[in-house]
């Protein structure tokens, strides 16, 4: 397989076959990303993608998903999209799954007739960065969108019968608005309903916009017992019909895999003797992105 750059995918990915159409995110501005820092955002040859395909059809016959990486898949033109879509269908007719990162953007550019066209070929499930429901917090990090876009966008992808999976970002809106974004972040996660939610815990990583903003004091980082409590609101504030909401991700203190709403109430109540001190954190050492 050819891969250029970093390569990111979600954690539920770990397994899949990972499949890089793009080089870098078409997006790149968020203050607290560093992953594709001085990256051009391109994408790749179709040479080099089919090559990839035809390596996949002989050497990963026990994978049944597929991850298109890099950052934002979904921003390629429909026909050559469709076009990498049907070549993996025809070349690896095991695979039951093809998953791709997805933002405001991309998912805009697209109609909803599109999107269903993209899921009668195979995508099945979106990765979306929400970070924060909070539209102060999206305009400081430089999210490119409102929550009421994110909300819009959100729920074409379901519409289109994809399913969705969501981040967010515990600690992003540093202290002042930390139980604002909390609040805010549950309003646009119940109004969307996705299937999937996965928080993070905030980690600072050395050159980024926000990384400066904490060391020149101008962003607070919160302490892992206000995490907890922008957890707990957060969570408080999120209805679901039927979705998981997940907090199990390495850079987080507490590891969560809830059923909402279901296990709301369990939920919360664990959050709280984690708060009392009846739970022990994951050590600061043990945390990583």
């Amino acid at each position: 397989m050819h891969y250029e750059g970093n390569i990111i995918r979600p954690p539920s990915e770990a397994h899949s076959i990972l499949l890089q159409v793009t080089v870098g995110c078409s997006r790149n501005k968020c203050t607290f990303c560093g992953t594709y820092a001085g990256e051009r955002f391109r994408i790749k040859s179709n040479d080099i993608i089919m090559a990839d395909i035809a390596f996949a059809a002989k050497h990963c016959k026990n994978q049944r998903r597929v991850f298109l990486c890099d950052g934002d898949v979904m921003i390629l033109p429909q026909k050559r999209l469709l076009k990498i879509l049907a070549e993996i269908e025809k070349q690896l007719p095991w695979v039951t799954r093809v998953g791709v990162y997805a933002n405001a953007k991309s998912l805009k550019m697209k109609t909803v007739d599109e999107l269903r066209e993209l899921k009668a070929h195979g995508i099945g499930i979106a990765f979306m960065g929400l970070e924060t429901g909070d539209d102060v917090t999206l305009k400081n990090i430089d999210k490119g969108a409102t929550a009421e876009t994110m909300i819009q966008m959100g729920k074409k992808a379901r519409e289109a019968g994809i399913h969705l999976s969501i981040t967010v970002l515990l600690g992003i809106a540093g202290r002042e608005r930390s139980q604002i974004h909390a609040r805010e972040t549950g309003r646009v996660l119940s109004a969307i309903d996705p299937e999937y939610v996965g928080a993070l815990s905030l980690m600072l990583i050395p050159g980024t916009p926000i990384h400066q903003d904490y060391e020149s004091g101008k962003f607070t980082l919160i302490e892992p017992d206000e995490m907890l409590h922008e957890l707990r609101t957060m969570i408080a504030h999120t209805n679901l019909c039927r979705g998981l909401f997940h907090a199990n991700h390495a850079s987080n203190y507490l590891p969560i895999k809830a059923k909402l709403p279901k296990e709301k109430d369990a939920t919360l109540k664990l959050i709280d003797q984690a708060l009392a001190g009846k739970v022990t954190l994951k050590p600061e050492w043990q945390r990583a992105l």
